[in-house]
């Protein structure tokens, strides 16, 4: 049988699974996984998190109903402005007894328990428990939660109009600011535009000088 492996984020639960319709709070803070965003928008490794819910053990497992909140550095995707601040989460998970885990363990369905089966429309994150349902890891359920709702491009503000290209200036708080240049673009068409010009006034000036 191999060996479970313990982790900052396992959490005891076989007390509150011994029988449906038990719960079992949990207040505390665990140290943030690894994975969670990036340089632009994530939760640096090692971070508290701070998990405040509850476990309801029902006939075939555990549902954790809670919040996460966490400490996320960020900047604005648009104009470098930083956004660090708490980030909290509303969070429902299934942790399913397995299904060679004999009722005896869970002290089976007694007399006046209401059997309340939970399923994929009940429960969409769902996460295994180990070691026979004594304990649940909440690793996963931390991370993917996060990863899941913070955004891709944070913003400042949803019209932020970002930096200026040539300057790097801030244009929401000098939105008149702007550049005389010339389009690249078009400096070819302009230096043509200019010899055709030229041309065309020496023609008018030859076809003047022949007239006398």
């Amino acid at each position: 049988m191999a060996r479970v492996q313990y982790t900052d984020w396992t959490v005891p639960v076989s007390q509150v699974g011994s029988r449906a319709g038990q719960q079992m709070e949990l207040d505390r803070t665990f140290p943030a996984p690894p994975g969670i965003g990036d340089s632009i928008v994530g939760v640096d490794e090692g971070a508290d998190i701070h998990v405040d819910g509850r476990f309801d053990s029902i006939v075939d497992g555990l549902i954790f109903t809670g919040t996460f909140t966490a400490p996320v550095h960020a900047v604005c995707s648009r104009c470098d402005t930083p956004l660090d601040g708490d980030w909290s989460e509303q969070v429902t998970a299934f942790f399913p007894y397995a299904e060679e885990q004999p009722d005896a363990k869970r002290g089976g369905k007694q007399d006046g328990d209401v059997e309340v089966i939970a399923g994929e429309d009940e429960a969409e994150d769902v996460y295994p428990l180990i070691d026979n349902g004594s304990f649940a890891d909440l690793e996963a359920l931390i991370r993917d939660t996060f990863v899941d709702a913070l955004p891709l491009q944070p913003l400042c503000r949803p019209d932020c109009k970002g930096l200026c290209p040539q300057c790097g200036a801030d244009l929401n708080e000098e939105p008149d600011h702007h550049h005389e240049t010339t389009d690249i673009r078009f400096a070819g068409l302009e230096a043509l535009k200019t010899q055709l010009e030229a041309q065309q006034g020496g023609e008018d000036t030859d076809g003047s000088s022949d007239e006398h």
